[in-house]
């Protein structure tokens, strides 16, 4: 049986984004089973401790557009610091991955669709057309997984997936949890592969 992964994340963060494909790289080197759980972070920030971007102090919110541009260079991508249409609510494009999962389908090629959606094409992923044509070009029935995004019945999962995540200890996105332990965040992506490699027992907070 392969091992698995549980992948938090919302298809609005630029940190997911930019550590995606890495991730995709050691989750296939591994064998390991993704299992993608997008949530809704401002609910995970509230429960958590956390504060949206906007809430932040000034200090922060410039630190975060350097360490973008850090990782922009060291990840060799190139997508806009501030695009336009962002942020938008995150329900409708996360909701198409929760129902492609539904439907028996992998949404990966759909997250990383948005991911660039977003962050290298400025599109709105509020957008029911935009976020169809999106899912059709992944090779997804768009217009029936976006209007089976917006059902009472993922949206009951999308609240599941916030209390999961909650209860597992994830505070932010990305976080990936193996086996109990969590790794947040895309600068993370190096230790969950070297725990992976060393074939270590997961690490605890009681020592």
């Amino acid at each position: 049986m392969a091992r698995q992964i549980d992948y938090y994340f919302t298809t609005q963060s630029p940190w997911a984004y930019i550590g995606h494909a890495l991730f995709e790289d050691v989750a296939k080197a591994n064998s390991l089973k993704i299992n993608y759980k997008p949530v809704f972070l401002g609910e995970v920030f509230a429960e958590t401790g956390g504060l949206p971007l906007a809430k932040r102090h000034p200090a922060r919110q410039r630190y975060r557009l350097l360490e973008l541009q850090r990782w922009r260079e060291k990840r060799g991508l190139q997508f806009h610091l501030q695009p336009d249409n962002w942020p938008a609510h995150p329900r409708l494009a996360d909701g198409v991955v929760l129902a492609a999962i539904e439907a028996g389908q992998n949404p990966e090629p759909f997250v990383r669709s948005a991911y660039k959606a977003i962050w290298e094409k400025q599109l709105p992923l509020g957008d029911e057309a935009t976020v169809t044509k999106l899912a059709d070009q992944s090779g997804l029935p768009g217009a029936k997984l976006v209007a089976r995004a917006l059902s009472d019945e993922i949206g009951a999962i999308y609240d599941k997936n916030r209390d999961d995540a909650i209860a597992a200890g994830v505070f932010g996105s990305p976080a990936w949890v193996l086996d109990g332990e969590v790794f947040w965040g895309q600068d993370r992506i190096e230790l969950l592969a070297d725990a992976l490699k060393s074939g270590r027992k997961a690490y605890t907070p009681d020592v």
